[in-house]
């Protein structure tokens, strides 16, 4: 099947498989897999126009929705988390997007930054590991989800300063202006690449602001999936502005097909993931994306 805006020519149950691969596992570690998405359009199916970044974001917005339901449903959104990083990041990934555009239309050039990113992510996933979070038992997990079940997350307080909500009976607070400054970069970096900047802020928010990663994975993706419809919106508006010299608007279709298979993927990680140790995710997407990362940095030095 050839895509026109792309001009990708690929069968249609490979971008499907490959979007359903990385959304199952990346989800279980509170992830939506479009980091892993855009290397593949980059290096397999020769996607390198500035239009791959909006496409990705297209992904994040066909496939999100089907984990966002679940936290909900869940009672494991926090919404007062939601407001801020929609608020911060939405014009962050308007600027990401003119940056992408103006400043990294060289291939070369885009790789190197994608593989910052990798590299950043991928150290994450190390450090977790190395630091043995998230190693709970398979049945202690289970039964910290059955706890949640009719003690959904309640927002406490909202100022301009802190904020503060409830989960299982216990308080976290956190510098609001603080986390909208950061939300704000994080739109940027997912602005250029096209993650929607879940991928980056979660790690932030559960090491440095001391957030259970039950409250935050929901309020993530949710602020992704947002700013992700705001980034597409802004590609294809600003196409207009850049006449046929560069493809800047998103290939619908080869995101969509990408989106479903992320749909199916993400929704099924969620219910698998208590049967699956944390551990053995996280160490195969630590691998993957580290090795993904190194290339793409060595290669723009040649190596």
């Amino acid at each position: 099947m050839y895509f026109e805006v792309s001009g990708v020519q690929v069968f249609p149950a490979i971008p499907f498989l490959v979007a359903f691969v990385a959304s199952f596992f990346s989800s279980m570690g509170g992830l939506s897999g479009a980091f892993l998405l855009l290397p593949f359009q980059v290096s397999v199916l020769g996607f390198t126009s500035p239009a791959v970044s909006p496409t990705n974001l297209v992904y994040n917005i066909v496939a999100i929705p089907s984990g966002v339901y679940r936290y909900i449903k869940e009672g494991r959104m926090a919404w007062v988390l939601v407001g801020i990083i929609i608020t911060g990041t939405i014009p962050g990934v308007i600027i990401g997007a003119v940056v992408r555009i103006t400043y990294l239309p060289d291939p070369a050039k885009f790789k190197f930054f994608v593989g910052c990113v990798l590299l950043y992510i991928g150290f994450r996933l190390v450090h977790d590991l190395v630091k043995g979070k998230n190693e709970k038992s398979i049945k202690d997990t289970a039964t910290e989800l059955n706890q949640v079940h009719g003690k959904g997350i309640r927002t406490v307080k909202f100022s301009i300063t802190k904020s503060t909500y409830r989960f299982l009976d216990e308080d976290f607070t956190f510098n609001t202006m603080g986390l909208f400054f950061l939300t704000f970069v994080v739109g940027i970096i997912g602005g250029v690449y096209g993650i929607g900047g879940g991928a980056i802020i979660a790690p932030f928010l559960v090491t440095f602001y001391r957030l259970p990663v039950y409250t935050i994975a929901g309020a993530a993706l949710l602020g992704t999936l947002v700013t992700s419809i705001a980034g597409v919106f802004f590609y294809s508006v600003i196409e207009a502005f850049y006449g046929d010299s560069v493809t800047i608007s998103p290939d619908w279709m080869l995101g969509m097909l990408f989106g479903a298979g992320g749909f199916v993927g993400m929704y099924c990680g969620a219910r698998l993931q208590k049967h699956v140790s944390a551990k053995i995710i996280k160490a195969i997407l630590a691998v993957l994306i580290l090795f993904i990362s190194v290339r793409y940095i060595l290669n723009r030095f040649h190596f």
